[in-house]
């Protein structure tokens, strides 16, 4: 994708495109064009819808899974030489799949690829099928095949598609990856799975029926109805809520806080009416500035650059640095500053009066302040890197300069608050030191990401709740005096806000301590709920081993296995149904993919809270299926419902989804009563927090115990 997103645009709609539907975004068209007597090219053309890719032949089996074309019976042709390929084309790191290198063909015109061959005997058609996997900017589809059967006569011959396969149905968040993924290839030569072993759906000479009239009469009429929809815009609440506090922060600081009486003092010149008039156009003046500002930043870089922030380990290991820089700025080691030169100008400027005088006067505010506030606003604007492309950085810096701009404008309309703000000293400088240990925090959450997206290994949960302990303690050990940075005036009283925040940093030190406690029923550390999204998962640790698996239940059903956080999961429709009917549990069917991202946001941020956990490995019987696992079936099928073929595990739950649920988007989960084989409560697609995923678990529960 190269450095492109810096805000993916409006993430959470981004996260549900195609949900209720399928997806088509490309269509192949597959002709012969004759060169001479028995010499021809084969020519796959793909029309890629806006905003979709398609990938080359000759991409990483690392990422994803390559276009490839297999001939099944060529017993009258000969290749000759290696295909070509034509189109806009783009290769480098690209964070849906890890960052793995990645060479693929975007939608600004047809992706070509052409393959010379000899016709050795014209009387022998030519058949095969091509199989791709398109993405957009979010999410993935799952591999899709393309059948065709050509043959030569002494004109070019038009190919016979599958008219079920004409077009492409693809949209599903996965991407494969690395290790469970083998190039289309070569995956003819892995171990085929027995069909019988994987199904005991409907089999009929080849002709498989997955369509479960209980599934399709119920999943838009479920029995329970529980929307949870208002918890899909609780993230921008917090992204807005977070820059407030930033800004109050920056408030604070020895760049910002003496600038406010000074500042008021120049409006409250003139008359009242006037003087807060005034004082309400400077605090506007700071809104906008900043908010253009983070737009800016957002035009600048590109419309992908802080979602790839969110997951580029390059970019993820210069935040690092970037925030170590910071932080020892907030020591009092050395000034981060703009040069001077831009303030002075500003200032001329903000000299002339009027409403052009008063925008510069906040202008140069942004200017000189800048080496308190711009750490302040850099976390914040990569904090907003997963909350929309430009709505993200509207909110975060619309609360920051809100926070920013409030006391200019209400001092200014009274005046005599002036007297009761403390006097500038020393304890703004300590407000700059505990911003500089949130910031070395802060710079091990990035690190924390490049680690986990490139495998290193090396900042697993117990080094990095390590690390944050001694942060805090060393913060805690600061706010008591202990220790001081270069700044810091002599310290000859603990003040009581300083013991206050000093006794917090302990309380946070022994809260994060916490963190290494063992659930004894996981065999896992407990998680902190307060940590999601910031410390890497639980189960990615150092020390503790995975669970093993109840192998009276393996024996009996092969799928059963741990998913994601060691939760019990069956990887089969018909094992799960069978072991829920038997253990008189609800289902949670969860489609899903190895590489798809927002399952793994789903399961690294929502299964581990505690409660949903336990809720998913006691209360329901939880069916994982992959629609991009490509093991191969015995046999090649054809699904009755919609025509296409059906190869590999992965063709099949993906049309198990379409035919049952008429979309192929994931991740999707789907509360299901096994008795009657009918939706609890409606399926959900991808959505941020907790709380709107126990809402539907609790849901389906109650569906499902009520008669």
């Amino acid at each position: 994708m190269g450095l492109r997103h810096f805000f993916t645009l409006f993430f959470l709609v981004a996260a549900f495109a195609g949900f209720g539907q399928v997806l088509k975004p490309v269509k192949w068209e597959i002709t012969t064009e004759k060169v001479k007597d028995n010499t021809y090219y084969l020519v796959f053309k793909a029309k890629i819808t806006k905003g979709w890719t398609v990938y080359s032949q000759y991409t990483s089996d690392e990422g994803p899974v390559p276009t490839a074309i297999t001939y099944e019976e060529k017993g009258g042709i000969k290749l000759v030489g290696k295909a070509t390929e034509k189109g806009y084309k783009k290769e480098g790191p690209d964070p849906l799949f890890e960052n793995v290198n990645v060479v693929k063909f975007l939608d600004k015109e047809p992706f070509v690829i052409r393959q010379k061959i000899e016709v050795t005997d014209a009387s022998k058609p030519l058949t095969g099928y091509l199989t791709f996997m398109t993405c957009d900017n979010n999410k993935c589809l799952p591999p899709e095949d393309v059948d065709f059967n050509l043959t030569f006569e002494k004109t070019a011959d038009k190919a016979e598609v599958a008219p079920a396969e004409k077009e492409a149905a693809a949209a599903v968040v996965v991407a494969p990856t690395p290790t469970d993924t083998t190039s289309q290839q070569t995956t003819a030569e892995a171990t085929a799975v027995p069909t019988e072993t994987i199904s005991k759906a409907n089999i009929n000479n080849g002709v498989i029926d997955q369509l479960i009239p209980g599934l399709v009469n119920t999943y838009k009429n479920p029995k329970a109805s529980c929307d949870d929809g208002v918890q899909v815009n609780s993230g921008y609440l917090w992204t807005f809520i977070f820059g407030f506090l930033g800004g109050l922060f920056a408030l604070l600081t020895p760049c910002v806080f003496p600038m406010i009486p000074i500042t008021v003092s120049f409006f409250t010149k003139d008359t009242k009416r006037k003087g807060w008039v005034n004082g309400l156009i400077y605090g506007a003046s700071i809104i906008v500035i900043y908010v253009v500002l983070g737009l800016l930043i957002t035009a600048v870089f590109g419309p992908e650059a802080l979602n790839r922030l969110s997951t580029n380990w390059i970019a993820n290991t210069l935040f690092f640095i970037i925030f170590i820089v910071f932080a020892f700025s907030f020591f009092g080691f050395y000034e981060i500053t703009l040069p001077s030169s831009w303030s002075t100008k500003s200032d001329q400027m903000a000299d002339k009066g009027g409403l052009l005088g008063i925008f510069f006067m906040a202008f140069t505010l942004a200017l000189v302040s800048f080496s308190c506030t711009g750490p302040i606003i850099g976390s914040a604007l990569v904090t907003a890197a997963s909350k929309g492309e430009y709505l993200g950085p509207f909110l975060v810096m619309f609360g920051f300069s809100l926070a920013l701009a409030l006391p200019f404008g209400l001092f200014a309309a009274f005046p005599a608050w002036l007297n009761s703000l403390p006097k500038s000293g020393s304890w703004m400088n300590s407000v700059k030191v505990v911003l500089g240990f949130l910031e070395l925090a802060l710079a091990l959450k990035f690190l924390s990401v490049a680690d986990m997206t490139n495998h290193w290994g090396l900042l697993r949960y117990e080094l990095f709740m390590g690390l944050w302990i001694i942060v805090f303690l060393a913060m805690a050990v600061y706010l008591f005096g202990f220790i001081k940075f270069p700044h810091d005036s002599p310290l000859k009283k603990l003040s009581v806000t300083r013991k206050a925040f000093g006794a917090l940093a302990l309380i946070i030190v022994f809260y994060l301590g916490y963190g290494f406690t063992i659930n004894k029923t996981t065999n896992n550390y407990n998680a902190l709920s307060l940590m999601s999204g910031l410390a890497p998962p639980a189960n990615y640790n150092f020390f503790l081993p995975a669970q093993e698996v109840n192998e009276a239940i393996k024996a009996k059903y092969p799928s059963f296995t741990k998913c994601a956080n060691n939760i019990d999961c069956f990887k089969d429709y018909y094992e799960g149904l069978s072991y829920a009917r038997e253990t008189g549990k609800p289902m949670l069917l969860d489609f899903t993919g190895h590489g798809c991202v927002n399952c793994r946001k789903t399961e690294e941020h929502i299964w581990v809270d505690d409660k949903i956990r336990n809720s998913l490995n006691q209360e329901v019987v939880l069916v994982s299926l992959y629609v991009d696992d490509d093991k191969k079936l015995s046999e090649t099928l054809i699904s009755k419902s919609r025509g296409n073929k059906i190869r590999n595990v992965g063709n099949l739950w993906a049309d198990f989804q379409i035919v049952n649920f008429e979309q192929n988007s994931q991740p999707l989960y789907v509360m299901v009563d096994p008795k009657t084989e009918k939706v609890l409560t409606q399926p959900r697609p991808f959505k941020e927090g907790i709380p709107g995923y126990k809402a539907f678990l609790d849901c389906g529960k109650g569906a499902f115990t009520t008669k």
